[in-house]
């Protein structure tokens, strides 16, 4: 709160700032981080005590700041100008006009595919009016809360091919640029708050480095090197630098196009024949701090919170409970938030988490132990205090398991099991063909097999309920249906069934 004193010159406006001060600390618990409105933000670090009514509270419009020390005085008036999120946005657009054939040809596929923009704007309900808030804070233009529309169409577990994740999506390396934390339990880059934060970051950094925001959404698509180089050999060669004119790869030069005409969508639907989903003017969700690792199985039955809802405000956490080194906090819905806070006061820290207990028996190891319950070694090793990595047979071992685990909605993938545990069942043997046994050689693969007896490596994996991957191991006995009169030569050495 100190810095707020640096941009309020007028003695009355800081005898304002002392009165808020000192009615602030009587309900709110001291937090660098805490947020003076939780109606125009919700910030990072901001620590719920109890529910406070989002949409009618009202904060002198004076002591709202900004980037760079502008007062903003916008905000708080937006949250009673406009109805819904979209007047919002719309009152907002400042992007530069792109003279483009690519915009009117994104116009009429998203014309074409009305039900694709309606999913994705209900997919946006949770997170748009959260986003629009950051975007105005900074004097950005609001085309830009439009973006992970494109980027991820709001999924908040959107993965692409080059492995970027979330609804802003993010590469690895950059996600850790912006600080956010990437590990066995939490992707930060899924995080709404922390990605959204970095996204906008970006945003500003790549906009201050090209000086126009058409070339600044270029970089966040392509990386900033890329359009850097494109600038330059223009510029050498004496040619246009400009966005359009830029010798990038097509996906690049229709992302900026692609914005522009959903956010003419946007501007005015019924002219496309496009319905939106209703998004309120007002927060959707609030940030509470838990203090403590905790199974979010409990939280969800406890609050009666969907277990969806709480995973899509909450997709950074990747496993059934939050990170046991934190950050502690979760996004929870502004309606549900007194509820949870009741949970957590009467919810002991020793309470939080499920438990089993596991025997150790002979050949097992930590890491089969982990793979066999979906948890990491290293929980493992911390839960029951382990430095090394030897256990004794006939000791037990606490397991932090999941009393309802999350699953990955938005992924269809199988949870992964032991090397050694398989659900497969032998495929019947084909028809008119016999069994040949195999003995595993050195050198031998399931490539090398297969062309020797004239078959595909699929079956051979079906035949014998193996892996891709699987290593063969020498004296192993592998079998292979093959037509009579194909039997090769060396097929001798083997043993026929």
């Amino acid at each position: 709160m100190k810095h707020l004193l640096h941009f309020v010159r007028r003695p009355a406006a800081i005898l304002i700032c002392g009165l808020f001060l000192l009615t602030a600390c009587a309900t709110i618990p001291k937090n660098p981080d805490t947020n003076t409105d939780r109606s125009a933000n919700v910030k990072a670090g901001h620590t719920v005590t109890k529910p406070v009514d989002t949409q009618n509270k009202i904060i002198d419009e004076k002591i709202i700041t900004a980037n760079d020390g502008k007062l903003v005085k916008e905000t708080l008036k937006n949250n009673q100008k406009y109805t819904d999120v979209w007047q919002r946005i719309r009152g907002g657009y400042a992007l530069p006009a792109l003279d483009s054939a690519r915009v009117q040809d994104h116009e009429e596929w998203f014309a074409r595919n009305p039900e694709y923009v309606f999913r994705m704007s209900q997919r946006a309900r949770l997170y748009l009016y959260y986003i629009a808030v950051e975007v105005e804070k900074r004097g950005m233009p609001m085309e830009i809360a439009m973006l992970p529309a494109i980027e991820s169409a709001f999924r908040p577990h959107a993965r692409s091919r080059a492995r970027a994740v979330g609804i802003w999506q993010f590469i690895r390396s950059t996600g850790k640029r912006f600080g956010m934390k990437i590990n066995w339990w939490r992707d930060g880059r899924r995080d709404i708050v922390l990605a959204t934060r970095g996204a906008l970051d970006y945003l500003e950094k790549l906009h201050k480095q090209f000086g126009n925001w058409h070339l600044a959404l270029a970089a966040y698509n392509a990386g900033e090197r890329r359009v850097q180089r494109a600038i330059t050999y223009n510029r050498i060669r004496g040619l246009p630098s400009n966005y359009q004119n830029l010798g990038l790869k097509p996906e690049t030069l229709n992302y900026v196009p692609k914005l522009i005409a959903l956010t003419n969508i946007i501007k005015d639907p019924d002219k496309y024949d496009v319905k939106l989903a209703a998004i309120p003017n007002m927060p959707y969700f609030d940030f509470v701090e838990i203090g403590s690792q905790i199974d979010l199985g409990i939280i969800a039955r406890k609050s009666g919170i969907p277990m969806k809802t709480l995973y899509d405000l909450n997709p950074g956490h990747k496993r059934w409970a939050t990170d046991p080194t934190g950050p502690h906090h979760l996004l929870i819905p502004v309606a549900k938030v007194d509820t949870v806070l009741d949970v957590l006061g009467s919810l002991p820290k020793n309470k939080r988490m499920v438990w089993r207990r596991h025997t150790i028996r002979q050949g097992q190891t930590l890491g089969y132990i982990s793979r066999l319950y979906g948890v990491s070694i290293v929980a493992i090793k911390r839960a029951n205090r382990i430095r090394g990595h030897i256990i004794r047979v006939g000791g037990s071992l606490m397991i932090p398991t999941s009393s309802g685990r999350i699953r990955r909605l938005a992924s269809k993938k199988k949870k992964s099991r032991p090397r050694h545990v398989t659900s497969r069942k032998p495929v019947a043997p084909p028809k008119n063909r016999v069994s040949v046994i195999h003995v595993v050689k050195t050198g031998d693969t399931l490539w090398s097999i297969s062309r020797k007896y004239n078959v595909y490596v699929r079956e051979l994996i079906n035949w014998n309920t193996l892996r891709r991957r699987s290593l063969l191991q020498l004296g192993q006995k592998i079998k292979v249906w093959i037509v009579p009169n194909q039997l090769p030569l060396s097929a001798s050495n083997s043993n026929s069934g």
